[in-house]
């Protein structure tokens, strides 16, 4: 057999083996009592409630992730300062830090307890913190690398053709910014959408209320209800799939453009 075609033999079968059948496991379990009882589990008002809350909230982090990664990106690219280093390396520090311990740290800050007087727990605004903690880099290290190689002559002879910083910004470089931007913000939506250990403790997982779709689906395995917590995933498993393909196809226009 050619190297080529056992290595993609190989690669297929891993690929299925650590993603394709436990995703189809769960789908075939979600429709296991049949459709009706599918429908049933994805419509409680439970279901829907902490599906909507999810997304909105995701939105929103996605929203602000778009503006405020896009501008940590800038200062790091064409700003100078003391510390520059540190603080770039800590912008990775919620990719290693376990998201449980990012929820301590949430909740050590912004909780009843916060040294700094500001308590959101058991709040929406809870989620929305905790999701844009865990979120934030993806903006930024989407953005960066097309800041590190935008060509700087662009913009200077816009300046020098009168133009103003304004209108160089928009013409020139958010063009070239806005597909890193859109991918970094699907990146940002399609993690905030799944995120659990950085909620759980300071949302206070009110039914209803406070309570995002991953907790939701953790609470009714807990109740030993597996067909309908695997219901609930499927629908955040097709919304995954819908932001992957999103993302594959702004990575199509960045490398297009």
């Amino acid at each position: 057999m050619p190297e080529g075609s056992l290595a993609l033999g190989v690669s297929t079968l891993w690929l299925s083996v650590i993603v394709l059948i436990p995703l189809s496991a769960v789908v075939a379990q979600a429709f296991g009592g049949g459709w009706a009882e599918f429908w049933d589990a994805v419509t409680a008002p439970a279901a829907i409630a902490a599906l909507v809350l999810t997304l909105i909230a995701a939105l929103v982090v996605s929203a602000i992730n778009a503006v405020m990664g896009t501008l940590v990106a800038w200062v790091l690219v064409r700003d100078d300062f003391p510390g520059k280093r540190v603080v770039n390396a800590m912008i990775d520090l919620p990719f290693a830090l376990p998201t449980i311990v990012a929820g301590i740290v949430l909740l050590s800050l912004y909780g009843p307890n916060s040294p700094v007087g500001i308590s959101v727990t058991f709040t929406r605004a809870a989620i929305v913190l905790a999701m844009a903690f865990v979120t934030l880099p993806f903006v930024v290290r989407s953005v960066q690398p097309v800041l590190i190689e935008l060509d700087r002559e662009m913009e200077e002879a816009a300046a020098s053709l009168g133009a103003s910083p304004g209108v160089t910004f928009r013409r020139i470089v958010a063009p070239n910014l806005l597909p890193a931007i859109l991918s970094g913000a699907a990146l940002s939506f399609a993690r905030a959408v799944g995120e659990f250990g950085s909620i759980v403790l300071i949302s206070g997982n009110i039914p209803l209320k406070t309570q995002v779709s991953s907790v939701y689906v953790f609470g009714l395995i807990q109740s030993d209800a597996n067909t309908n917590a695997a219901a609930v995933a499927t629908v955040m498993l097709a919304i995954s799939l819908v932001i992957l393909f999103g993302i594959r196809l702004v990575g199509r226009l960045q490398h297009g453009r």
